[in-house]
């Protein structure tokens, strides 16, 4: 068997364990990391992928991914915090 569809399946599993999480976390800062690390596994997925099956332009759509995972992240945590993405002020 390849190891990179050992590989693929490896990510998969880990990606199924993060939806768990994502779905059972006790508090917000649980689903938020879950989601992270699923957002990371598919930027994984998708290179591998990508290598498999002989398209390294997929490497540019992972790389995509991965800042869309970020901004994300950061407007996620950003409205958890302040309960609103326009203000810069501190909830009270």
């Amino acid at each position: 068997m390849n190891v990179f569809v050992v590989g693929m399946i490896g990510v998969l599993t880990t990606m199924l364990l993060a939806l768990t999480r994502a779905f059972m976390g006790p508090t917000v800062f649980d689903r938020v990391l879950a989601a992270n690390m699923f957002g990371t596994k598919t930027v994984l997925l998708i290179a591998v992928s990508g290598f498999l099956t002989g398209r390294p332009e997929w490497l540019d759509l992972a790389l995509l991914y991965a800042l869309m995972n970020f901004i994300g992240m950061i407007a996620l945590l950003r409205f958890s915090k302040f309960q609103n993405l326009a203000s810069d002020e501190q909830a009270k």
